[in-house]
C-alpha cells in the first residue's frame, strides 16, 4: 500500500509543473500493473476474472497510449459504432476509479472543486475533470455521451468539449418506454454514424454492425445464464471485479472480448464448489478502497458479492433485427432509465436470480438519484423478501468514506444475516 501512496503523491505532484511526465509515470504504472495480471495473476480468483482484470487494464491503457483514437464517452453509451469506427472507449468512470485505485484522486478532486464545481457533483466526475484539466489525460479524438441515468453527464461532457476543443455529440434518452421513443433514440444513433464517419474518416459497414451488436446480445445472455447458475455455487469474490463487468458489459459489449469473458465466466462456474457463505447483491458502485468493506466481503468465505446492478442494467428480453434499434431498447428499458420502480423490479429480479441473502444499496454521494430512492428501495427489496441495508458513502473519494459507520453497520448486517438463516 506504501508504494501505491507514493506512486499517487508523485503523479499528484508532478501534474502541478509538468503533466507529461506524470501522464508518462501513471502509464508505466498501469503497465507495471498489467504485467503483473498477465505473468503473476491473483490465484485467490477464477481463471474468468483473471482475464477481465488484464481486459480492463487494456482498456484503461488504450486512451492513454492512443488519444487520436479514442472516443470520451459515458459509461451507458452504445459504443459498437465507436467500435466499427476503430475508436478506443475512453470512460470517465472508469478513469476515476482507476486514479482512486492508484493513491491520486485527491488532488484533482481539489482542483476541481477550487474551479466551481460543487462538492456534490459525483465524485468520479470531478475527479476526471480535475485530471484533465490538469493536463494528466490527454485529449481525445471526440467526446460521445447521454443523458441517461446521471444528471452530472449534462455538466461534465459539455464542459470537456469545451476544454478539448473536440467534435461532441449527445443522445437524448427520454425517460417513457414506449415504441416511439425508441424510434426516436434509433434515429439519433443513425445520426451518430455519420458524425463517427466524418469524425475518424473511417466507413462504417453496416453488416459488420449488425453482426457486432447480435455479438453483444449473445454475451448479455451468456452473462445473465452465468448470474442464474452461480445461485448455488461458491465463487470466491474481490471487490472490483463485479464492477469492472459493470463497464466491460456496458463499453465493450460486442467485442470478441467480453463474449470470451462470458464464455470463461459459464466455463468456471461448471468447476464451482457447492454454495457456503451469504450472498449479498450490490446496487450501485463499491467503495472497492475501502478498508472496512474489504474486511467484511473481500475473498471472504463468510459472505460474497454475487452481483451488482451496473452489469445487468440492460432488458434481454427485447430485440430487434435492426442494430440501431436494439441498441436503442437499451436505453429506453435500461433498469435506471424512467421511475425508481424499474430500477428496484430490476434489483430485485436479479438479487433473487443470483441467490442472494441481503442486499446492500449504495448511497453514492452526489448520485441524487441513487440518495432519492433508497428508503422506497429498501421497503420494496424487504417486501420482496431481501433484507437490505443502506450504506452511505463515496465509491470514489475517501474522504466521505466514513470507515467507522461503514465497518459497524456492514458487519451488524452480515451478521444480522447468519441470524435470520437460523431462525
Amino acid at each position: 500500500m506504501e508504494i501505491i501512496k507514493t506512486f499517487g503523491n508523485y503523479i499528484e505532484k508532478w501534474c502541478e509543473n509538468t503533466p507529461d511526465r506524470a501522464r508518462w509515470l501513471l502509464t508505466k504504472g498501469w503497465d507495471a500493473q498489467d504485467l503483473k495480471f498477465r505473468l503473476a495473476p491473483s490465484k485467490k480468483i477464477n481463471s474468468s476474472d483473471q482475464y477481465l482484470a488484464r481486459m480492463m487494464m487494456k482498456v484503461m491503457l488504450q486512451p492513454l497510449k492512443h488519444p487520436d483514437q479514442s472516443v470520451l464517452v459515458s459509461v451507458f453509451t452504445p459504443c459498437e459504432l465507436m467500435q466499427e469506427a476503430g475508436l478506443y472507449p475512453y470512460n470517465v468512470e472508469s478513469f476515476s476509479c482507476y486514479l482512486t485505485a492508484s493513491s491520486a484522486e485527491r488532488a484533482f478532486l481539489q482542483s476541481a472543486e477550487d474551479s466551481g464545481l460543487s462538492e456534490t457533483l459525483c465524485s468520479y466526475h470531478k475527479t476526471f475533470i480535475g485530471a484533465a484539466e490538469k493536463g494528466l489525460l490527454p485529449k481525445p479524438k471526440c467526446i460521445v455521451y447521454t443523458n441517461l441515468a446521471c444528471d452530472a453527464n449534462l455538466l461534465t461532457f459539455h464542459r470537456l468539449a469545451e476544454f478539448f476543443h473536440v467534435p461532441v455529440f449527445s443522445i437524448d434518452v427520454p425517460s417513457g418506454q414506449t415504441s416511439e421513443n425508441v424510434a426516436y433514440v434509433a434515429a439519433q444513433l443513425r445520426a451518430l454514424r455519420g458524425f463517427l464517419e466524418q469524425t475518424t474518416g473511417h466507413q462504417i459497414d453496416e453488416d459488420r454492425l449488425l453482426e457486432r451488436v447480435k455479438r453483444g446480445r449473445r454475451t448479455l445472455e451468456r452473462f445473465d445464464a452465468f448470474q442464474s447458475a452461480r445461485a448455488d455455487r461458491f465463487i470466491p469474490s474481490d471487490l472490483v471485479s463485479p464492477l469492472y463487468s459493470g463497464m466491460t458489459n456496458n463499453i465493450l459489449l460486442g467485442t470478441e472480448e467480453e463474449a470470451l469473458y462470458t464464455e470463461k465466466l459459464l466455463q468456471d462456474v461448471k468447476k464451482a464448489p457447492p454454495k457456503k457463505g451469504k450472498h449479498i447483491y450490490w446496487m450501485h458502485t463499491i467503495p472497492f478502497w475501502s478498508d472496512a468493506v474489504k474486511e467484511a466481503l473481500l475473498l471472504n468465505d463468510d459472505a460474497q458479492i454475487v452481483g451488482c446492478e451496473l452489469s445487468q442494467v440492460t432488458d434481454i428480453s427485447r430485440y430487434s433485427e435492426d442494430p440501431y434499434e436494439e441498441m436503442a431498447m437499451r436505453l429506453i428499458y435500461h433498469a435506471l432509465n424512467g421511475p425508481i420502480s424499474r430500477r428496484i423490479n430490476a434489483g430485485i429480479r436479479h438479487a433473487k436470480q443470483a441467490g442472494a441473502d441481503g442486499v446492500v444499496w449504495f448511497n453514492h454521494w452526489g448520485c441524487k438519484h441513487t440518495l432519492g430512492g433508497s428508503r422506497i428501495a429498501k421497503k420494496c427489496f424487504e417486501e420482496a423478501g431481501l433484507p437490505t441495508l443502506i450504506l452511505d458513502g463515496d465509491g470514489c473519494d475517501r474522504s466521505h468514506g466514513g470507515e467507522g459507520q461503514t465497518s459497524t453497520r456492514l458487519g451488524a448486517f452480515l451478521e444480522m444475516l447468519g441470524d435470520f438463516a437460523h431462525e
